[in-house]
């Protein structure tokens, strides 16, 4: 159910889901917590009480987005009414208790973190997203609300061996983001959105944890919408312990 947790210290935890230990029916078997992606809603929402049970969470705390694949984003200051999910792709929020999720199956989430000034950050960050640059607007929110030694981790997504494109669009990408450019295992033209993040994220001073990255496409594990269009999504988490 839950792949990773990761302790960022003072209080600030993230944690990344995979697709196994939920109640979902193929083909979003089992622990799909999308809930636009045609599932049937009382087993979405019996996920995502599953999966914020298992991290020590109360469901009503967790702050979710309608991603739109854009570079807006949104400060969270306390419980999000149900069904009220704004059209964003980035959230940061200073305050206690509340878990910023991104719901993805190949695009690239961030979760982000300055511990000692208590403020979080999360993205959601496809092909689009990088070329708009929705790391840098997250990492602008967060700014605004305090952090300074700001501390990044990235969640499964597809690998640059992987992400197949065709080469003008790579071209077009990489003359913003030249971290970004890749070739396939067999040769084609690709991108690499986790590296490309990497590098836009580093030119904003902020700091990328290293781990070992899992590529959705790759891991039966995880859900993936380049290997079947019609799938569940995964969800990262970040939150900070109320004391």
């Amino acid at each position: 159910m839950i792949g990773q947790r990761i302790d960022l210290g003072h209080g600030v935890h993230a944690a990344f889901t995979d697709r196994w230990g939920g109640v979902s029916a193929e083909p979003y078997a089992e622990l799909n917590l999308g809930g636009a992606v045609g599932d049937d809603p009382t087993a979405v929402r019996e996920n995502r009480r599953l999966a914020a049970n298992a991290l020590g969470i109360d469901p009503a705390d967790v702050v979710w987005m309608n991603q739109v694949h854009g570079a807006e984003g949104f400060i969270a200051s306390g419980r999000q009414p149900d069904g009220e999910a704004p059209s964003v792709d980035c959230v940061a929020t200073r305050t206690q208790g509340l878990a910023l999720a991104v719901l993805t199956a190949d695009c690239t989430p961030i979760l982000l973190a300055d511990p000692e000034a208590g403020v979080v950050g999360a993205a959601h960050v496809g092909r689009p997203g990088l070329h708009k640059g929705v790391a840098d607007t997250v990492v602008a929110l967060m700014r605004e609300l305090g952090a300074e030694k700001i501390e990044a981790v990235i969640g499964p997504s597809v690998c640059g061996r992987c992400y197949e494109v065709p080469d003008p669009l790579r071209a077009e990408v990489a003359a913003r983001t030249p971290e970004a450019y890749a070739e396939t295992g067999w040769g084609t033209p690709s991108l690499d959105i986790p590296a490309g993040v990497t590098g836009q994220l580093a030119r904003q001073g902020v700091t990328v944890r290293a781990s070992e990255h899992v590529c959705t496409l790759e891991s039966e594990h995880h859900f993936s919408y380049r290997r079947a269009s019609l799938t569940g999504r995964l969800a990262s988490y970040i939150w900070w312990d109320p004391k």
